[in-house]
């Protein structure tokens, strides 16, 4: 999700709620305790250099549960930060603290904002000899497909 989609979203919410990957909610006394952009320009093991730019919100919770982070404050603190640090509309990246720091992307969906999982890879399977991997198909479906196509029918 881009930052302009996550503000567009805010303007209509009265609460925020963040949701996991295992479907239990980020408590509702986080705090965004950083809204920046992370510019990470790196080479992989093939030897492409590359440039990745994402904005990060870092949520942290801790036992103050007398203060509540309001859409129209969390809009101010990224207005700010947009003014100040003149943050691109990138795509937004989540830290949250659980055994260590997850990185996480952001979707939308029943009302909460997902955090959902990020995964690394090798950038260059081609170079590194990784082979692709094989579709795999049920030999079901490969019966169904034949009797589907004939030598008249243009399928093939």
């Amino acid at each position: 999700m881009k930052l302009s989609e996550f503000k567009n979203i805010l303007k209509t919410k009265e609460t925020i709620a963040f949701e996991l990957p295992n479907g239990e909610l980020v408590p509702n006394h986080f705090h965004v305790t950083e809204v920046g952009q992370i510019n990470k320009c790196f080479i992989d093991c093939g030897g492409t250099v590359r440039d990745e730019k994402v904005v990060n919100f870092q949520l942290w919770e801790a036992n103050d549960y007398d203060h509540r982070l309001h859409p129209e404050k969390l809009l101010n603190i990224i207005e700010l930060s947009e003014k100040i640090l003149d943050l691109e509309d990138l795509e937004i990246e989540i830290e949250y603290q659980s055994d260590t720091i997850g990185k996480y992307h952001l979707a939308y969906q029943g009302g909460n904002f997902l955090l959902t999982s990020t995964l690394t890879d090798c950038l260059a399977k081609d170079k590194c000899g990784v082979p692709p991997e094989k579709l795999k198909t049920s030999l079901v479906d490969l019966t169904a497909q034949e009797k589907a196509c004939t030598p008249d029918s243009g399928c093939c």
